[in-house]
């Protein structure tokens, strides 16, 4: 069997719009060609998105208040009920095909929660499921959100995890089940360098999903 490829593009930030269009273009040649697949690492301008199974009761803040902060808000294909993205939050966009000896979903949201439980890990922090729920967890809170979509066994969307994110943006929203949140620097006392953090998803991607 040959070897995975996984080709890695660190973007800075994004508008959620043209990251959106930049999935779609990357999930159709994934489709099409079963060639290489692609992880997009990315910081967004502060936006609420809602999944499939949010009503639009999820985001708590009225329009003037949305303009105030400087907030969009999308509604997406990716499971999911509301979530929120912005700067100092890491998102990770794997756009992959789990063709034809991954073709479990359940298995690929796991694999992205062990990715980053030992990120977590590599900085020292402990990191863990909570059955019934998607995301990762620690003592002081939900730490990372997981939302995907996929398309003949093509993946889109993926993980939120706060590294130096602002939490007061998620008082405006009922996060996925409603559980607290978190972020790396609050349990770690200390900012970090995106980069840094960059560098162990990707190194954990790699060997949880047996790519290079």
């Amino acid at each position: 069997m040959r070897e995975r490829l996984l080709e890695v593009s660190r973007l800075g930030r994004v508008a959620y719009g043209a990251a959106l269009e930049l999935q779609k273009t990357l999930e159709t040649q994934v489709i099409a060609e079963h060639g290489t697949d692609h992880l997009l690492l990315l910081e967004h301008p502060h936006v609420f998105t809602i999944g499939r199974r949010a009503k639009a009761s999820g985001v708590l803040a009225t329009a003037e208040i949305l303009r105030n902060l400087g907030v969009e808000v999308f509604e997406t294909d990716r499971g999911g009920k509301v979530t929120y993205h912005g700067l100092g939050q890491l998102v990770g966009y794997p756009i992959i095909s789990l063709s034809p000896d991954r073709e479990d979903v359940h298995k690929y949201v796991r694999d992205i929660e062990e990715v980053l439980i030992r990120t977590m890990a590599d900085f020292g922090i402990p990191a863990f499921r909570i059955d019934g729920l998607t995301g990762v967890h620690t003592a002081e809170g939900k730490v990372a959100a997981i939302g995907v979509h996929i398309k003949r066994w093509v993946t889109t969307h993926g993980f939120a995890l706060n590294v130096n994110t602002d939490l007061s943006f998620y008082n405006w929203i009922i996060a996925c089940e409603g559980e607290p949140v978190t972020s790396m620097d609050k349990l770690l006392g200390r900012e970090l360098e995106m980069a840094e953090v960059e560098d162990r998803i990707v190194e954990n991607f790699g060997d949880v999903f047996g790519v290079k």
